[in-house]
């Protein structure tokens, strides 16, 4: 199905589903801290995003192997579906254990959705211009979640909660709509059975890709935090939208997720990924030494640089290294990595923030070391491996 081409229906499709799918689960993330803290669970907020990427996360060698098997269409469709009914449960939830049920439930959405979505992109586009592809669908799913996450924020200050949940359903029902009008890229694909189920040991991780998978925990580890620290950082320095910080950063990486992903197809991935680790350290020290509106925009700025010369790339080069007939296996392994990362950035930033605004700095000053961590780590892994 690969053509010359990199802009044609099938690729807009895709683009224009994968929008609507982040901009659904994005959209409730910056009321949800509020939220469980209505429930009585405030000091837990770093469970928020960590309990959501654990099923992400052991979702993932699923829904590369069924991506492998019975296509790439089938694994979308379920994920996105899954962030349709998580939608219209919230507003039912009253109590916080059914909250993080919940929240388990709905990572199975990101564990499916964006393993297809990769696959499914590296199918329909020419080889060597992956990384421009990756960088392309990329701004798609930025755009989704800026807005996403600047409109959820918005309804939620304007309108009950529960409007933000329904409005994530709408959004997620669209996404299936549009997936299931495309066609399926995979030419070898089996009906599905519950066989499919059984992982072997083999099955679950994809060693080809381990070295960009690993740098991939190391540095969403940032991402994880701010996911988890900024709505109530943003309440601090005296922001009313919750999602502003959010927006901005995303919206900073648009055009620079095409520029960088052209780059790494002429220079090489590892290169823009030294600069793109390196700019995530600088912008979590920036975020710590934020006061006001306009410090903190600036902040969000650089972070969107280095988000978005990393994302593309790190994709770009796993997809490099994968073959043919098991890539969904390999960007299910790198997806568990992201998972990983993402949850522990939750998890640790909200141990060590502790819901007490004194320990705001040096949260972000771990953000910034785990970056530099992932910085050290390329260098020293891909000169082992000798890899570009």
């Amino acid at each position: 199905m690969k053509q010359e081409r990199l802009i044609n229906r099938p690729f807009i499709a895709l683009g224009f589903s994968a929008f609507l799918f982040f901009a659904s689960f994005n959209m409730i993330i910056p009321m949800l801290p509020d939220f469980l803290t209505s429930l009585g669970g405030g000091e837990y907020k770093g469970l928020i995003i960590s309990l959501f990427t654990i099923t992400a996360g052991l979702s993932r060698p699923f829904s590369g192997k069924l991506a492998d098997k019975i296509g790439r269409l089938p694994v979308m469709i379920f994920g996105a579906t899954v962030c349709f009914v998580a939608g219209l449960a919230y507003p039912f939830v009253t109590g916080i254990i059914a909250f993080f049920a919940l929240r388990l439930l709905h990572g199975f959405s990101t564990g499916f959705t964006p393993t297809g979505n990769a696959a499914y992109v590296a199918d329909i586009v020419p080889i060597h211009r992956r990384g421009e592809a990756m960088g392309i669908i990329g701004v798609a799913i930025s755009i989704g979640t800026a807005s996403g996450n600047a409109i959820g924020g918005y309804i939620g200050s304007a309108f009950p909660i529960d409007y933000v949940f329904y409005a994530s359903a709408i959004t997620a029902i669209l996404s299936v709509i549009i997936l299931s009008g495309m066609n399926e890229t995979l030419a070898d694909k089996v009906q599905f059975n519950f066989g499919l189920l059984k992982l072997k040991r083999h099955e679950i991780i994809e060693k080809r890709v381990l070295v960009p998978a690993i740098y991939m925990a190391l540095s969403v580890f940032s991402f994880g935090l701010v996911l988890t620290i900024m709505p109530d950082y943003s309440a601090h320095l005296g922001i009313s939208n919750k999602g502003l910080f959010f927006a901005v950063f995303v919206l900073a990486s648009l055009g620079v997720r095409i520029f960088a992903g052209k780059i790494s197809d002429k220079v090489g991935r590892v290169k823009v990924l030294k600069v793109s680790s390196f700019l995530l350290a600088v912008a979590m020290v920036l975020i710590a030494f934020s006061y006001s509106l306009l410090t903190l925009i600036g902040a969000g700025i650089i972070f969107g640089l280095a988000v978005g010369m990393n994302s593309p790339t790190v994709f770009a080069w796993a997809i490099d290294l994968a073959e043919d007939h098991k890539r969904g296996k390999a960007l299910a392994t790198l997806y568990i990595f992201l998972e990983i990362g993402i949850g522990m950035g939750a998890f640790i930033s909200g141990w060590v923030y502790s819901n007490d605004v004194e320990f705001f700095p040096r949260t972000f000053y771990t953000g910034a070391g785990v970056a530099l961590a992932g910085f050290i780590y390329l260098n020293i892994a891909t000169r082992i491996k000798k890899m570009k």
